[in-house]
């Protein structure tokens, strides 16, 4: 059976980013986007049915403030009490799968979407990208790039303005381009620490 270009970006092989159905899904995730971007903050049965329209799979209490931009929408999936605030932007070129309780500061941007090193097979608009996973109860900092591949575990707290380039685990604090590990957590100690910042 041959593989569609969408079979191909799903498995994170090399896909043509001008094929015709891929071109009308980013559309169709533009036009939901573009409605939400637009709707009123205070319309907010509205804003749920368009944040269960754009993403693949949504838990309850979940929040998007404009501006919100993504590719597919499809391939993201959140899960209960998910908050992005301003501007983020999520590249869901592949799956981007966020856990529960998850705080995203304006201008955060995670990135599954990436392109080939070789000139030549990069200018024939050929894509790739790779998956990426975040756990509960994390919180990313305003501006935080999260890049193709990256799995942060729970509990995480990444800084505001960090470049994650690699995977981390379980309760850390991480900042920096590239991001490093600049304090281990305490058990615990995450959950205080939202609560004392008012989250």
């Amino acid at each position: 059976m041959t593989q569609t270009e969408y079979d191909k970006m799903m498995a994170e092989e090399l896909y043509d980013v001008n094929d015709r159905q891929l071109v009308e899904q980013r559309e169709h995730a533009r036009d939901l986007y573009e409605t939400l971007n637009q709707t009123s903050f205070h319309d907010k049965e509205k804003l749920q049915q368009l944040i269960n329209q754009l993403f693949g799979t949504v838990g309850i209490g979940s929040e998007v403030r404009p501006r919100f931009v993504c590719d597919y929408g499809y391939n993201i999936h959140v899960g209960n009490n998910f908050f992005a605030n301003f501007d983020c932007i999520l590249l869901d070129t592949c799956p981007i799968t966020i856990g529960d309780n998850a705080l995203l500061a304006p201008r955060v941007q995670i990135y599954t979407a990436a392109h080939p090193l070789d000139v030549k097979t990069r200018t024939s608009w050929l894509g790739c990208g790779k998956a990426v996973s975040i756990g509960n109860n994390c919180w990313l900092g305003g501006n935080a790039v999260i890049l193709p591949g990256v799995h942060l575990g729970n509990n995480v707290i990444v800084g505001g303005g960090a470049v994650v380039t690699k995977s981390f685990g379980d309760n850390v604090v991480i900042a920096g381009n590239p991001a490093q590990v600049i304090k281990h957590l305490q058990e615990g100690e995450a959950t205080q620490y939202r609560q004392k910042m008012g989250h």
